[in-house]
């Protein structure tokens, strides 16, 4: 009896506790689909899918934090709940119920950065907060025992059954090197189907056991507010209302870490057909929202009261049992029901090939104590997966709040049908379950196609400019040309039109000063000079007129017929006689005497002062004496003064001696004085 009461109050045939994450283990998957947008939108941009289709699918989880049980003797017959489960009280137990049901559903590419998906679903939704567990155990004893009062608590209770049509638009927003960023946003209408909501404060139930079901009776206390998203007692069929609705929203931002984009790989981020990240983070905000229920009522009950079985038999249904034993005090006001509001984040790490590992974390940011609010208990998971274009298997292990247990399950996708448990594994082996759940569904995936690239040069044909021809992506797949065949390529050739040496930028050389001499070799390029002095005017330093490779005098000044030095005149050879004829030698002999040195030295200053020319000296001598002994004398004479020259710096080059004897004279040997003028030395200039 005591039961049958208590779970028509609470219209649960046990607890249950809301998964934080549909299809947990599948959604992370590159695989997943349209299905991924339930938990973040932005997951279709950049797809492996060009278009992925849901004939159907659907995700149930239950759990609870009172009742641990064998999950698979739960199935046999004569399992008795109350003697079997594994218990634990506390004085405030929790209880969720989650099912969720995809119809025909679609995703697909609008442009190569933007994708969208249609979807229609069903969800269902329980919780029952904050209720004292060992009330509850005492009130579903089948024995008569009489227990004393006992406070029940403050208890929450949400029931919310609603249709979703979604429409989710992502786009990359953000593509730059190894950097890739994408975003989603879903708009929901709610169609809302049915609701109930509890809410009591300072709930208290007593039982007394006379033993007689027309005397044992419950004793309540309390207060309490009650509602349903219409009037079940004049009507207990589910009446849809297309009044009934809402609008919800979902946000989601992914990022991804491309390490393999290089310079030379730039092309990574438009193969569609892998996946393409080391590392992805996702984040996003689901379930924003609510809906109003256009029938519904809501009323305030206080709950001092008494009744016995038989009193709550008679009544069709939990609507009748409460407005007939408590009086109702109707709350006027919308009767709005909001959504299970959730944060998501994800890790997915990118192991090895087609190994990844995934970390997710499912944050409930709704209030538990609001009236009619629906939400989520947390939950992390770790998931490692194996993922291919037409399997994947993935084994995520989980811990949920409430619970209070490790979960461990196992995922299967063949590309058409996907099946998994987040619990399967250690359901199986647990005598002490809290959570059971599964998901699957049918579907008919339409994956990227592979891209093209008939060159093997790195550029996908659908962007190469010349697909059949290798070239480089700078140039979109085309070789670079080079119009002047000079062997320099026009995108280094500074005139593509003119051919010209590699060295001068693909451009010919320059004359500038048009002396036949290229500016590239050309020392003086803008001024015209010769190719034997690099392109530069020879120089004249003593501005002789005659320039400094042909000029003898390069610092004297000279004249051209004397190849630029200075002529030696007949004053000078004059100069340089008078000079010789002041030569006094020793008698007989060719010995200079001392007195004569500064004569010598002045013909030492002339010579050296005319340095180019050269000089002939000639010795001669009077008619006195042996002829063959004055030839004689006059040589040795010629070379004494020559030595002496030699000696004083003047180049033997440029000096040569003779002797003529008697053969030259200049004045009559009969005479004294003519004699002595016969007696000389003469500087001759040689031209």
């Amino acid at each position: 009896m005591k039961k049958n009461v208590f779970l028509s109050l609470f219209a649960f045939a046990a607890f249950y506790t809301a998964n934080a994450q549909a299809y947990l283990g599948y959604t992370p998957d590159n695989y997943a689909g349209v299905q991924g947008v339930l938990f973040n939108p932005a997951s279709i941009a950049d797809s492996r899918f060009k278009v992925d289709i849901n004939l159907f699918s659907t995700s149930s989880t239950v759990a609870n934090d009172l009742y641990g049980v064998k999950i698979f003797d739960v199935f046999k017959d004569g399992y008795d709940f109350d003697l079997e489960a594994k218990k634990n009280f506390s004085n405030a137990n929790n209880g969720f119920m989650n099912v969720d049901a995809m119809g025909p559903s679609v995703m697909f590419n609008i442009a190569p950065k933007h994708s969208l998906a249609i979807y229609t679903r069903a969800r269902a939704f329980i919780n029952v907060l904050d209720v004292n567990g060992q009330v509850i155990n005492d009130v579903t004893k089948d024995n008569k025992n009489t227990f004393p009062t006992a406070t029940l608590g403050s208890p929450n209770a949400v029931g919310n059954s609603w249709g979703e049509l979604g429409i989710s638009y992502a786009a990359v927003l953000y593509q730059q090197g190894q950097h890739f960023l994408k975003g989603g946003i879903t708009a929901k209408y709610l169609q809302g189907v049915a609701n109930y909501h509890f809410q009591g404060t300072n709930v208290s139930v007593k039982y007394d056991d006379f033993g007689d079901p027309l005397l044992d009776r419950f004793t309540t206390n309390g207060n309490a507010i009650y509602g349903s998203s219409q009037d079940f007692a004049s009507d207990s069929d589910v009446d849809i209302d297309s009044q009934s609705r809402g609008f919800g929203v979902d946000l989601g931002l992914v990022y991804e870490w491309r390490p393999e984009y290089t310079a030379e790989r730039a092309d990574i981020n438009d193969l569609k057909e892998v996946n393409k990240y080391k590392l992805r983070f996702g984040v996003s905000v689901t379930d924003l929202g609510s809906m109003k229920y256009d029938k519904g009522v809501r009323n305030s009950y206080d709950l001092n009261g008494t009744f016995t079985q038989d009193d709550f038999d008679s009544y069709d249904n939990f609507d009748d049992f409460m407005k007939g034993e408590f009086t109702p005090i109707p709350i006027n006001g919308t009767v709005r029901s909001y959504l299970p509001t959730a944060l998501h984040a994800d890790v997915d790490w990118n192991i090895y090939r087609r190994f990844y590992l995934n970390a997710n974390g499912d944050l409930g940011v709704a209030s538990r104590t609001k009236l009619n609010q629906n939400s989520i208990a947390n939950r992390v998971s770790i998931t490692p997966r194996y993922e291919s274009k037409w399997f994947s298997a993935y084994i995520p292990v989980s811990y949920m709040e409430y619970s209070e247990q490790a979960q461990v399950g196992l995922g299967l996708r063949t590309g058409v049908f996907f099946i998994g448990s987040s619990s399967i594994i250690s359901n199986a082996i647990s005598k002490s379950s809290r959570a059971a759940d599964i998901h699957l569904g049918f579907k008919i995936p339409i994956y990227q196609k592979k891209a093209k690239d008939q060159d093997g040069d790195g550029v996908l044909d659908n962007e190469d400019e010349c697909p059949t021809v290798a070239g480089p992506v700078e140039n979109n797949g085309c070789p670079w040309g080079d119009q002047d065949n000079d062997g320099v390529l026009d995108k280094d050739d500074k005139c593509p039109t003119v051919a010209g040496p590699a060295a001068n930028n693909g451009c010919p050389w320059e004359d500038k000063d048009n002396d036949g001499v290229l500016d590239k070799d050309d020392k003086c390029p803008s001024v015209a000079g010769p190719k034997e002095n690099a392109g530069c005017p020879w120089p004249d330093t003593d501005g002789d007129g005659v320039v400094d490779k042909d000029d003898r005098c390069p610092k004297v000044k000279g004249t051209l017929a004397n190849k630029g030095c200075p002529e030696v005149t007949t004053e000078v050879i004059k100069k340089l006689n008078d000079f010789s004829k002041s030569v006094l030698f020793d008698s007989s002999k060719a010995t200079i005497k001392p007195e004569s040195h500064d004569k010598l030295e002045g013909i030492v200053n002339v010579m050296e002062e005319y340095n180019n020319a050269n000089f002939k000296l000639e010795g001669h001598t009077d008619s006195t004496g042996n002829v063959a002994k004055n030839l004689q004398l006059s040589k040795d004479r010629a070379a004494a003064v020559k030595d002496y020259l030699i000696s004083k710096g003047i180049s033997a080059d440029r000096l040569s001696s003779e002797g003529y004897g008697i053969t030259k004279p200049i004045a009559t040997n009969k005479t004294a004085e003519g004699r002595a003028l016969n007696r000389r030395v003469e500087v001759i200039l040689i031209k």
